[in-house]
């Protein structure tokens, strides 16, 4: 029990005002800021929605300044990277590996930064030094594996619910509460967050706090994956069967010459090749299918082929023209199993399909990218380090979709 003549309420108020005067976390103030922070009687320890905030009594009372200053600062990385919406098909997969992934994430980066001492992880606090440099989906990947090796079928560990730290940590994760909220309260979170990250980096800016490199990451410039899913299949597949001035040739436009476009009767086949190794929801696959589905029905393609594979092709299924409308409701994905995209190449080489071009939707957790004949796009979700040597690349938030 530590001694304080201060409430726990007194105490969790000091622990914000210290970190908001503290240089190196003037960036987080913004977020600070964001939602209601309360304390609660049958709270065993910490845990936020995402916007809100909710703590022990109890648990504050054994803390020390700095280890409820790690606690605080460990809420506020949850909602920074909105870890309640971003790592929701990992819950759904094993609830306790991914509350120990992003765990483990953020307690490495408090650590990293308080070598001063001014926070400090509460003994029941996670920390592998194995896990620097992971994002909580590689980390999950490790942990699921563990799981598995010990129990034969990825329920090794017990699941935790809100407030119940078992399995170890030092809080939980309201999942469901940040599945309560409505569309227009995700959206405004969400605009909210956005806003205390760039008001953040101008205010670091201005005090020469220097650049955060985590406020970068989250800074650069989002990329429509729509828009540029829909510039390379009417790119890729357009022909010469006849021109059209209604739509200029974009090739020539940036020079000031205007010319018309080419457009084919008849495009080639299409194919879909999408990951199915357990880190794409069907939410998200839904929303991707949709757009593609979409998109064929302008430029009219003579099969749509989709590819689901994880160590293997696992599925195969063809779509033709007519067939468009009921591509959603009708595909079954099939899990694979390890993540081998060099699978999907060999696999069109063998049944000798010839695709007009290839779109491949993962996470990008792959060992090599494969050799394709083929124009390829990778649209890769919530892994901005991946980096294909191949083919076009545009990166997709699950949270967009």
């Amino acid at each position: 029990m530590f001694a304080s003549n201060l409430s726990p309420e007194q105490r969790l108020s000091k622990a914000v005002v210290d970190i908001m005067g503290n240089s190196k976390y003037v960036a987080l103030a913004g977020v600070l800021m964001i939602g209601d922070r309360s304390v609660k009687d049958d709270c065993p320890t910490a845990y936020t929605n995402g916007r809100d905030e909710y703590y022990g009594r109890a648990f504050i009372e054994t803390l020390t300044d700095a280890e409820l200053r790690f606690l605080v600062l460990h809420e506020c990385y949850h909602k920074l990277y909105r870890h309640l919406t971003t790592w929701k098909h990992l819950f759904d997969k094993h609830q306790q590996c991914a509350n120990r992934a992003c765990d483990y994430v953020i307690n490495d980066k408090i650590i990293k930064d308080n070598l001063d001492g001014f926070a400090k992880m509460p003994e029941c606090g996670l920390h592998d030094p194995r896990f620097t440099g992971m994002n909580s989906q590689q980390v999950f990947n490790i942990l699921y594996q563990e799981a598995e090796s010990e129990s034969g079928d990825g329920e090794g560990m017990p699941s935790e619910g809100t407030g119940d730290t078992s399995s170890g940590g030092m809080d939980a994760h309201d999942w469901e509460g940040a599945q309560e909220m409505t569309a227009e309260e995700q959206r405004e979170l969400a605009r909210d967050i956005d806003e205390a990250v760039r008001q953040g980096a101008m205010a670091a800016g201005k005090l020469g706090g220097g650049e955060n490199r985590d406020l970068a990451e989250l800074l650069e410039p989002q990329v429509d994956w729509r828009e540029v899913l829909r510039e390379f299949i009417t790119d890729t597949c357009s022909g010469s069967d006849y021109s059209t001035w209604s739509r200029p040739n974009r090739r020539y436009r940036s020079l000031g010459v205007y010319l018309p476009s080419g457009i084919s009767e008849q495009v080639g086949e299409l194919v879909i090749a999408i990951d199915t190794s357990g880190s794409i929801g069907q939410r998200e696959l839904s929303a991707f299918l949709s757009e593609v589905k979409s998109i064929c029905e302008t430029v009219h393609p003579s099969k749509v082929r989709i590819l689901y594979w994880g160590s293997r092709v696992v599925g195969d299924e063809e779509y033709e023209l007519a067939d468009l409308d009921k591509i959603v409701q009708s595909t079954k994905p099939i899990g694979g199993g390890g993540t081998v995209v060099e699978c999907v190449p060999e696999y069109m080489t063998e049944h000798n399909i010839n695709p007009q071009a290839a779109i491949i939707l993962t996470d990008g957790y792959v060992f090599g990218w494969g050799t394709w004949t083929c124009p390829t796009l990778w649209t890769i979700m919530d892994n901005r380090s991946a980096v294909p040597d191949n083919g076009k690349v545009v990166h997709i938030k699950s949270g967009d979709m």
